[in-house]
């Protein structure tokens, strides 16, 4: 009998997955699971708990929560000695990397999904001593998802977002970096950066040309825009960024390592998969290849190298 430990976090998103809980738990029982259940009580019990699962004799572990939950259990899996398999439970309010798994959005397909589903290889990103799942950015609205209150984002969803964005149009800042990758160094006033590996970011913007486990990472970054006109441009070509790109104000490219540096006496401050990643002045960001393996369906092959 396989050993799982199945993490819960039962505030995430609108709290819906303790509705499924005790269903869930049914069927692993009934797909040959022993499974350990545990529910997180602070932002850092993910973390700790992913770590003892690793570490102490489980097949698989499984995490039901949102982005930053999952976030959480990748600091604990790569902080220990040896990486199991990780199933993914979606109930947040974004749940962003979920769909670039090919993850469905309802706690007993994913459940499903878990024990019909095969582990997959992803690469992980490296902020500084950090690991995130899907996304490092600095900048505009990037401190939205993370100060957003909880009960919020859980009446309003991906609408929460995108309010308490709009409110932050007109005190916009741009932060005066120097960004270095293989052999290219450019130097701007960017409103915002973003370093991904996901299909889509905050629900709204997709990216249709990318896989999981090439080891490279996509890079956008938005300079500065001088009128009110410049800026729907650019949101604009950021809500269709895999149809059509703005290339005198937005900048797109693959690598699998850069360096943002901070030409100012301010450190920058990034979120890492939503939640707050920390301040300073040089930020390096790696992409580790095929760190960790996510058990996911069959049918996600699209976001692999190896369909």
């Amino acid at each position: 009998m396989k050993k799982m430990y199945f993490l819960v976090n039962l505030v995430a998103g609108k709290a819906v997955i303790g509705d499924s809980l005790g269903e869930i738990i049914n069927l692993f029982n009934k797909s040959g699971y022993e499974v350990t259940v545990r529910v997180t009580q602070d932002s850092d019990d993910a973390s700790v708990m992913a770590r003892y699962a690793c570490e102490n004799g489980f097949d698989e572990l499984v995490c039901a929560g949102g982005d930053g939950t999952l976030s959480q259990c990748l600091q604990g899996i790569m902080s220990a000695s040896v990486h199991i398999p990780i199933g993914y439970i979606p109930a947040g309010s974004t749940n962003d990397f979920a769909r670039s798994l090919g993850i469905p959005s309802s706690p007993m397909d994913a459940a499903r999904w878990i024990v019909e589903g095969s582990p997959r290889a992803c690469d992980i990103g490296g902020l500084n001593d950090s690991f995130f799942s899907y996304i490092a950015a600095f900048g505009a609205f990037t401190n939205v998802t993370y100060e957003t209150p909880q009960q919020v984002k859980n009446i309003f969803g991906h609408a929460a977002y995108i309010v308490s964005g709009l409110m932050q149009l007109t005190s916009l800042r741009s932060k005066r970096m120097r960004v270095e990758w293989g052999s290219n160094s450019v130097e701007g006033d960017y409103i915002f950066g973003m370093v991904t590996n996901s299909s889509s970011v905050a629900g709204l913007l997709s990216l249709n040309d990318f896989l999981l486990d090439d080891g490279v990472f996509e890079v956008t970054l938005i300079k500065k825009p001088v009128n009110i006109m410049q800026l729907q441009q650019i949101l604009h070509s950021l809500l269709n960024i895999g149809v059509e790109l703005d290339r005198e104000y937005i900048k797109f490219f693959r690598t699998d390592r850069i360096t943002f540096t901070s030409l100012s006496d301010d450190p920058v401050t990034w979120t890492r998969d939503g939640e707050y990643g920390g301040d300073s002045q040089i930020n390096v960001i790696r992409s580790i290849p095929r760190a960790v393996e996510f058990i996911v369906p069959r049918r996600s092959g699209d976001a692999f190298s190896d369909k």
